[in-house]
């Protein structure tokens, strides 16, 4: 064997040929080896860079003389003759001399080489020690840091299939790691969006460009019954000359801090809705209205199904105590749902009413003016939430799964419930809905009781003042008549405007039209005396300027109220029409035979200012003529000019033959508007 058949070259690697790791080139590992006289007879590139000597430098040159020094010199030869005669191999660090002088510590590795002639030769395989040692630092950081570390850790090759998991991914996921060695990246992680975890992995492979703070929410068979957040990164892992070896993902469960956001969004949405609910939740003051909006807004944030029932004694008013036991009757006032569902016939339709017996949930809830909760329905509870065994089938089809009923209260009186059920939101009733539900009622609740006790007065003041008016006026002679009287739209009150027709002697008739200022129960009222004095003054057979006179004194009595009159009196005989006005609204006339106008009349001053005289106008009345009286309410409005809504008053009049009532209906129709805020009384008259 010759010294130039242990020589090598450093080549490339070839065309086609996989690429060698680059970690030996890092430790820059030498070899050497030396015949049974211990000279060199292969010298290798790395043996250069280790100890300084070319090869021509050492080849052929005894080692020992070369690079070991005196002191350690008998322990070489010893060493030597051990590995050529035994065959056993040794290891350990050794002081080198190296080319420049200096003594380095080498790692070594001496073993026995046999040639194919039967011939011993010793290979020393050398390593700087430093490097080496740092090597072995660095890889035992990284399997601490690897095994110990709370962040899973995965190592895949650039198939992106498992090569290394470590400890904390294997508790993170419930899988264990020797389940994931070999396995495909999809076969072991169990995230719902695998297919993007898996894409952004072959990015990261492609360009080098970590990805990093993935989100990712998922269960797994170590939790199977729980979301789980968390957060991926994803590296590309190369060698010292820049092969890729394949992808690291660290795994870092970010659940809790999940379940805070999560916590957080929900208390957001909360606060949201219950502005929301407060914006639009008792925007009007009618019952049905208030619980219409509280259903709407309930759905489908809070629940897939929303009632709202009242009982019938309080939204009467006439609820004193509230019994602990028996049926109840309820109104339902409100019934909404997120989507087509048979439930929406299991329960009460808007405006029915229904009694539910003392063992129903919904009765039980406005018994104890507490919540009902039922986490999750069973069988059993379906009979307590519905009203018959039909609405208990539907409910089941429906797929109610979680019920809660919350008591409407306001001023400490039950007034009914707000009734939620869930079907397509997979997630039960928890106590935070309990929470925001009873809040939500309790904002409704008020607004219903404002509601119904608005209603109420208002029914009264309504019915005072109806029965305060005549009835439907008689046929008068030499005259056809039609009267209104509209309550205004948006006032919680009735006002004082009244009409009236008065049969007087010779067959004359006293045509009054009124209006007290103010508004409510005690505006009716006055009404009411003023009305009754006017058929006292009228059946005097006085001027119409003496009878707002009377009225005028009168009404200088009454505290703090101003009230305008307009008071005709029509002589069928005579076709005039005697009239004193009392700072009220003009009269209207028109008549086949001329344009409809108003009459130019002294408007005087209004009841109540006293010590202003009246005067009476005479107006003649021809066959066919219309004499239109009419309180302000007809035409003032907050947005147009007085004079623009009189003469839109007059183009109304102008088919003077239209039927009195389709006039009146029409003026009703054409002036009025939804917003109105004031009543109207009205009285139209046609001289025949």
């Amino acid at each position: 064997m010759t010294a130039e058949s242990f020589q090598a070259e450093d080549q490339d690697t070839g065309p086609g040929q996989e690429r060698t790791s680059g970690l030996l080139d890092m430790l820059s590992v030498a070899a050497v080896v030396l015949d049974p006289n211990g000279r060199i007879v292969f010298w290798s590139p790395q043996a250069e860079d280790l100890f300084g000597y070319t090869p021509e430098e050492a080849l052929g040159e005894y080692a020992a003389r070369l690079f070991i020094q005196p002191e350690h010199m008998k322990a070489v030869v010893s060493l030597f003759a051990e590995v050529l005669e035994t065959g056993r191999s040794w290891s350990g660090a050794f002081p080198i001399k190296h080319k420049d002088g200096d003594t380095r510590l080498m790692e070594f590795r001496n073993m026995r080489l046999l040639s194919d002639t039967g011939n011993a030769y010793a290979l020393g395989i050398a390593a700087d020690h430093s490097a080496l040692q740092q090597v072995e630092t660095n890889l035992a950081l990284c399997e601490r840091l690897v095994n110990q570390s709370p962040i899973g850790l995965a190592l895949m090759d650039p198939e992106l299939r498992c090569l290394l998991v470590n400890p904390a991914l294997e508790r993170i996921d419930g899988i264990p790691a020797q389940e994931h060695i070999g396995r495909h990246l999809r076969e072991t992680f169990t995230f719902p969006d695998i297919d993007t975890i898996e894409s952004a992995l072959q990015q990261v492979l492609a360009t080098g460009t970590p990805l990093l703070d993935h989100y990712a929410v998922g269960r797994t068979p170590a939790d199977p019954d729980n979301d789980h957040a968390w957060s991926l990164s994803f590296y590309r892992l190369e060698d010292p000359g820049g092969r890729v070896l394949g992808a690291a993902t660290s795994v870092v469960d970010v659940t809790e801090r999940h379940r805070v956001a999560i916590e957080a969004d929900r208390a957001r949405r909360r606060l949201a809705l219950i502005a929301d609910a407060s914006a639009r939740v008792g925007t009007t003051l009618e019952v049905d209205t208030t619980a219409r909006e509280l259903a709407e807004i309930a759905t489908p944030v809070l629940a897939d199904v929303v009632a709202v029932d009242v009982l019938d004694s309080a939204l009467a008013c006439r609820r004193t105590s509230k019994p602990d036991t028996g049926p109840e009757l309820f109104r339902a006032l409100a019934l909404k749902a997120s989507h087509p569902t048979v439930a929406l016939r299991a329960a009460d339709p808007p405006g029915d009413l229904a009694s539910y017996e003392g063992d129903r949930l919904v009765t039980l809830c406005v018994h104890s003016g507490r919540p009902v909760l039922v986490r999750h329905v069973a069988d059993q509870d379906l009979r307590r939430i519905a009203r018959d065994p039909e609405a208990t089938t539907l409910l089941a089809r429906a797929g109610v799964h979680s019920y809660l009923a919350v008591p409407l209260i306001a001023h400490g009186e039950v007034l009914g419930a707000l009734d939620l059920k869930r079907t397509r939101n997979p997630v039960a009733f928890d106590e935070d809905d309990v929470v925001l539900a009873s809040e939500l009622a309790g904002r409704a609740a008020v607004a219903i009781d404002n509601a119904r006790w608005y209603q109420s007065v208002r029914n009264t003041a309504l019915t005072l003042q109806r029965s305060l008016l005549p009835s439907h006026p008689l046929q008068h002679t030499g005259l056809e008549l039609a009267t209104r009287y509209q309550p205004a739209q948006t006032t919680s009150e009735v006002g004082g405007d009244w009409y009236d027709v008065i049969p007087l002697a010779g067959d004359k008739t006293a045509l009054v039209v009124g209006d007290v200022m103010g508004n409510g129960i005690d505006a009716a009222a006055t009404m009411g005396r003023l009305r009754t004095a006017t058929c006292a003054y009228a059946d005097l057979d006085l001027e119409p300027d003496a009878v707002l006179q009377h009225l005028d004194k009168i009404t200088c009595d009454l505290e703090h109220y101003i009230v305008t009159c307009v008071y005709a009196v029509y002589d069928p005989h005579q076709r005039t029409c005697r009239i004193a006005n009392a700072g009220h609204m003009p009269p209207a006339l028109a008549g086949p035979g001329h344009g409809p106008t108003l009459l130019d009349l002294p408007s005087g001053a209004p009841l109540g200012v006293g010590g202003v005289p009246f005067e009476t106008t005479t107006a003649r009345l021809d066959p066919g003529d219309l004499l239109i009286l009419y309180t302000d309410g007809l035409v003032e409005t907050r947005h147009h000019p007085i004079d623009d809504r009189l003469d839109l008053l007059l183009s109304l009049l102008d088919e003077p033959r239209r039927p009195l009532e389709e006039t009146c209906d029409l003026l009703l129709y054409g002036l009025r508007h939804p917003d109105d805020h004031d009543d109207v009384a009205l009285l139209v008259a046609r001289a025949e």
